[in-house]
């Protein structure tokens, strides 16, 4: 095992340094991110759409790709980060809600069901001074 992390010492250190890197930086982004939902992101019926009609609809392409490839690259880290030093599962959540994908506003809305998680999101809310969110109701099963 010993020769392994010397034979692999630069990209060891290269790949905590990135880890360390992206745990900083998600503790970073992700307050002010949560703060900018609207309060009633998760009982609206449909989401705002990205792109837009008219002439500079080409921008809302570009943002669109950009959002998907640093999604897809957050997944990839977060994945990596599993077996490496860092915040794996933060990362990878914070890679799914910038992907689009279909299902995802369901997960999101199921994800954010669970007591825990509007509690925390809803604590920080209120560090940053905005309303609670408003919980998406619960479906029944017939």
């Amino acid at each position: 095992m010993e020769s392994f992390w010397q034979a692999h010492a630069g990209w060891i250190g290269w790949l905590t340094v990135i880890s360390m890197v992206l745990f900083v930086a998600t503790l970073v982004a992700l307050p002010p991110v949560i703060a900018r939902i609207p309060a009633d992101y998760f009982v609206r019926r449909r989401r705002a759409r990205l792109l837009r009609q008219g002439p500079k609809r080409w921008l809302g392409y570009l943002v669109l790709v950009g959002k998907n490839l640093a999604g897809g690259l957050l997944v990839l880290a977060g994945l990596a980060m599993l077996v490496l030093p860092g915040q794996g599962v933060v990362t990878i959540l914070a890679g799914l809600l910038l992907l689009d994908f279909p299902g995802k506003f369901r997960l999101e809305r199921r994800l954010v069901r669970q007591p825990a998680v509007m509690k925390a999101l809803n604590w920080i809310r209120r560090q940053r001074g905005q309303l609670p969110l408003i919980p998406p109701p619960v479906r029944r099963s017939p």
